[in-house]
């Protein structure tokens, strides 16, 4: 028969209200008795019946991370930062795998809402205005993590993506390389995936060129996006010298693509990746590509959204995280 509240009070010599309050994190209870619980609990392998305890305290321990791509080599480790922290705290998390589908995206709001989730560490492959509004509606305490909305209504943790590929592309102006090509995501998307061209348009404009369209090319940030470029890069008749990417799979995928072609990184064209992810280290050759702090990103994320679950005062509420270039053999 699976123990009880009951079996834990009788254990620790203390009211069922004592054990209560200690499930339930309540200051009111000493140490020597909360000690008392604690140990019984773990003796008897007590579990607290969570469906129970949430329709009393209206919580449910439980937090929501949405992510849009969990195949992609990035957002992994900011899940694993923002589930260690939540471990700490004693907090479960469900994930959610939107797949770059916006209205998988929204309905994955309203199920975590079902849920009961407590809060929502959302990475938004869109962060349309609907989605804004259903999060609004639903009333769920949220996070937005590598991206933030126009109007800084959430919280979030990000980097500066514009200033980011702004210090890309100028890395390889200083090499003396002009014919740099673009690879990402449009620029008028919503997200942080947007403001990437931004940051190459700028430091494009600051030396002196104008952006040619043909050298730029915007689907999504995976490998065939990459792949898909340097076959229509191959295809016009203007030398490309270097290619800046919104992302490593990007990369890798505008490298192999020039290298069946018979042109060589970084030989014959320099590339420059995003995100740092561990396989950026491992590729041939190594990715040079701007760096971000993902583990913090998802640590810091959570402790926000715990400190906004438990009402206590944010130092801040727009998270902006150092990133680095990091340098290794894709550039000459």
């Amino acid at each position: 028969m699976a123990t009880s509240i009951k079996d834990v009070a009788r254990e620790a010599g203390v009211s069922i209200a004592t054990v209560s309050r200690v499930l339930n994190d309540i200051d009111v209870v000493n140490e020597d008795t909360k000690k008392k619980v604690l140990d019984a609990i773990k003796k008897l392998g007590y579990r607290p019946n969570i469906v129970a305890r949430s329709l009393k305290t209206q919580r449910t321990k439980t937090i929501g991370i949405l992510v849009p791509d969990i195949s992609s080599g990035f957002y992994p480790e900011i899940v694993r930062g923002a589930e260690d922290v939540a471990n700490i705290y004693d907090y479960n998390v469900i994930l959610c795998n939107s797949d770059f589908d916006y209205d998988k995206e929204k309905d994955y709001l309203r199920v975590l809402k079902e849920k009961m989730v407590d809060g929502v560490i959302y990475m938004s492959s869109s962060l349309q205005e609907e989605s804004l509004d259903i999060i609004n509606d639903l009333d769920l305490k949220t996070v937005l993590v590598e991206t933030k909305d126009r109007e800084e209504r959430l919280p979030s943790v990000t980097i500066d993506n514009i200033e980011a590929t702004y210090e890309a592309t100028k890395h390889l102006l200083a090499k003396g390389i002009k014919n740099i090509a673009f690879v990402g995501v449009k620029k008028d998307a919503a997200n942080a995936w947007g403001y990437r061209f931004l940051g190459y348009e700028k430091a494009l404009k600051e030396a002196g060129i104008e952006v040619d369209e043909d050298l730029v090319f915007l689907q999504n940030l995976k490998y065939k996006t990459g792949h898909d470029a340097a076959e229509k890069f191959l295809k016009v008749d203007k030398k490309i010298e270097g290619v800046v990417c919104a992302s490593d799979e990007i990369a890798m995928g505008v490298i192999n693509g020039l290298r069946e072609k018979g042109i060589n990184t970084p030989d014959d064209v320099s590339v420059i990746g995003f995100n740092n992810n561990a396989i950026a280290s491992y590729f041939y050759p190594r990715l040079t590509t701007v760096n971000q702090p993902s583990y913090d990103m998802g640590s810091v994320a959570m402790r926000m959204l715990i400190k906004i679950l438990n009402n206590k005062p944010l130092e801040e509420d727009q998270y902006v995280l150092d990133h680095n270039l990091i340098q290794r053999e894709s550039c000459k």
